[in-house]
């Protein structure tokens, strides 16, 4: 089976400590399986506009909001694989289109306006979408990710990522996972991936843990990063 390219699902995302992840593999060996990848290291560049408007807008909390990304999975060189992601939100459900091509490609595309080689739906979706706004490299997003999939509903997905880091400078897929820290020490981000409800056995162990929902970006903590790490400068130099 081909990679899928388009995704329509409910995300839910807790913060939970390396304990109770412990408590949490052991009820999943019953329910679900480790994702052929394994663990991988993810990279993400996010593009915005040069006054941050899509991720201001999406911290605003709105009904619809969308966001641009191109992905690879561990450093990439100009003709590794990656995938340009157009991610939109809406009441509360995720809408995914990726197309993959070369990391070089995926450059003269976003960034040089040159056409990619394929002409799909989906990258009509993109190319609309970039002409709407005048788009930039923003942020480099890295972390370390184990999948899994229900073993009775493969749609079912967990996700556990940590060493979340971000950089805004040498925002290039091809320099490596390096950056300033996300989490708080000890934490890892958690997602639960559903097109359906949450199973019982999973919504029973967040209650009887008094593990909550979250609501958590990592570009949104990138940015609010960014604006903090900003003010203390401009402190340094005015003083």
């Amino acid at each position: 089976m081909g990679t899928p390219t388009t995704f329509e699902r409910k995300e839910v995302k807790y913060l939970i400590s390396y304990g109770q992840r412990a408590k949490l593999q052991d009820l999943m060996d019953t329910y679900m399986s480790p994702d052929s990848f394994g663990k991988s290291t993810i990279m993400n560049i996010y593009y915005d506009t040069d006054n941050k408007q899509l991720i201001r807008h999406s911290m605003e909390k709105p009904v619809y909001k969308e966001k641009l990304r191109v992905r690879s999975y561990g450093t990439a060189n100009p003709e590794s694989t990656v995938f340009v992601e157009l991610k939109k939100k809406y009441k509360g459900i995720v809408y995914k289109r990726r197309v993959s091509m070369s990391q070089e490609d995926a450059k003269l595309w976003l960034e040089k306006n040159t056409s990619p080689q394929k002409n799909t739906q989906i990258t009509r979706e993109i190319d609309y979408f970039t002409q709407s706004h005048s788009l930039n490299p923003a942020v480099l997003l890295s972390y370390n990710r184990e999948a899994f999939f229900g073993k009775e509903d493969s749609e079912f997905r967990m996700t556990f990522d940590d060493n979340i880091l971000w950089r805004d400078y040498d925002i290039c897929l091809c320099k490596g996972a390096y950056g300033e820290e996300l989490l708080p020490k000890g934490m890892q981000l958690l997602e639960v991936k559903a097109a359906m409800g949450m199973p019982l056995w999973l919504s029973k162990f967040f209650s009887e843990n008094i593990i909550f929902k979250t609501s958590y970006s990592k570009y949104g903590n990138a940015y609010t990063a960014m604006i903090q790490k900003e003010l203390v400068e401009r402190g340094r130099y005015s003083a």
